[in-house]
């Protein structure tokens, strides 16, 4: 029997009545504040939720305790769905007065000492799947990994993970190893980074037990090496690291690897061991576009158990776009100014607080986004602004629609105007052209790269 539509609204704040007691109150305001019920089909509830990450996470954290609380109210209910619909109704918990009595207390504070390093894999329980948050910047990487995890030796053998700075690359290789680990406690499991190996690689050498330091690596099930660029150059380490991989290999054990770079554009590195980098599976990771960034954001407030303002996560989400370890830190900054100050500041005061985080957005202009754009492709600024349809101009246009429209959030009729009155659908073509090439094209994701790099690291 259908619910009538005052009904469900009625079943929808019960249920949230609910699942607020069973959850943390950062992590219910994060997650659940933003929807409602939208309709109800053949006993099938479809929620409203505001955009893709709260979908995935209410589909992949929460959907068993949706289904339960719900099913606890209304027996016929079958299922639950999850839509997008931006102009979904703010719950009244996410009105303004819910901040009024917060404080920071002890218990609110990770428990350092229940974090247990795995000392013989060398791996941090804290970094996992699902706490790893999705976006289009990483997805092929997210994706490869977990098929690993599912089929080790065998699926993407070996898996080369590269990117920027900051961008997660340690979280998923990590969260790898934890996973293999869970579900097998005995498999013999390895995470180091390149330097480890070539400091273990020097003390055997002056320890006369090179053999030893050969079967210790030749033996595991899962082998996990960051940040291969260090090996550029130090072509011993490559030769010895080169015969372990292909024992490794030729049992049909995993390997993976992450490094700054893609293999093809680590200099001095041996062709034979760039080739074995490259004869697996290659998976780049951007960084992390606007909604992203919020969500990334959101997530790590609410595993601090910590509420922050939307106001303060736009704004950091808006500044902030180089990587995810430096939102970490704008982050942490809020957690401690709160802390000292036993309540929420206010945006102001985290603007002032933040002053040193925030560079990017206050160095890089419009302006000099046009500029570096056009320096990239040797093209002068005149040159992508004219009116011609030649492939050497249109494409570095495109690209800087791109960014105008991801990194500063400028709407599509502006970025129209500002490139000679063009028609905004003519800017929405340019910007999904590269959307889409971001995900097939290694030039594309390598270009935008290293534009970003130009725009966000240099001093301008």
């Amino acid at each position: 029997m259908p619910i009538e539509l005052t009904e469900k609204e009625q079943i929808w704040e019960k249920a949230l009545a609910e699942i607020e007691m069973s959850i943390s109150k950062p992590n219910f305001l994060t997650w659940f504040q933003n929807t409602s019920i939208a309709q109800e089909n053949n006993d099938v509830i479809v929620i409203n939720v505001p955009n893709t990450f709260v979908k995935e996470w209410l589909s992949n954290k929460y959907h068993k305790l949706i289904i339960q609380v719900l099913r606890g109210l209304y027996p016929s209910i079958r299922n639950v769905e999850y839509i997008i619909c931006a102009q979904s109704v703010n719950s009244q918990r996410a009105a303004a007065p819910r901040y009024k009595n917060f404080s920071i207390g002890a218990e609110e504070q990770p428990e350092l000492e229940n974090i247990h390093i795995d000392r013989v894999a060398n791996l941090n329980p804290r970094y996992t799947f699902d706490n790893f948050i999705v976006g289009s910047f990483n997805e092929l990487a997210h994706a490869a990994a977990q098929a690993v995890t599912k089929n080790l030796g065998s699926s993407y053998n070996p898996l080369f993970i590269y990117g920027g700075t900051g961008l997660g690359k340690t979280h998923l290789l990590q969260a790898i190893g934890n996973k293999i680990r869970q579900d097998n406690p005995n498999a013999k499991v390895q995470y180091l980074t390149s330097e480890k190996f070539a400091n273990e690689y020097v003390a055997a050498m002056q320890n006369n037990a090179i053999p030893s330091f050969k079967e210790k690596y030749r033996q595991h099930e899962l082998l996990i090496i960051d940040d291969v660029q260090f090996f550029s150059a130090k072509f011993k380490f490559q030769e010895e690291f080169f015969h372990i991989f292909n024992a490794l290999y030729e049992k049909n054990k995993q390997i993976i690897f992450s490094s700054d770079r893609s293999p093809k554009t680590i200099p001095e590195l041996e062709e034979r061991l760039r080739s074995r980098f490259e004869g697996g599976m290659l998976a780049n990771i951007q960084p992390p576009e606007y909604e992203a960034r919020k969500a990334i954001l959101q997530s790590k407030a609410a595993q601090r158990e910590f509420i922050v303002p939307e106001e303060i996560i736009e704004y950091i989400a808006h500044n902030v776009q180089s990587n995810v370890r430096e939102l970490e830190g704008a982050l942490q900054s809020v957690f401690a100014h709160s802390k000292l100050l036993k309540k929420i500041p206010s945006l102001l005061e985290i603007k002032d607080v933040l002053q040193e985080n925030i560079k990017s957005r206050k160095k890089t202009t419009i302006v000099h986004l046009i500029k570096t754009v056009a320096e990239f492709y040797n093209i002068s600024e005149k040159e992508i602004f004219e009116q011609t349809r030649k492939k050497q101009i249109v494409f570095p246009r495109q690209i800087a629609m791109y960014l105008l429209r991801e990194d500063f959030n400028t709407s599509y009729p502006y970025i129209g105007e500002k490139f000679g009155g063009k028609d905004h659908t003519t800017v929405i073509h340019a910007y999904e052209k590269i959307v889409n090439g971001l995900k097939t094209n290694e030039k594309i994701k390598e270009d935008v790269r290293q534009i970003r790099e130009l725009l966000y690291t240099k001093e301008v």
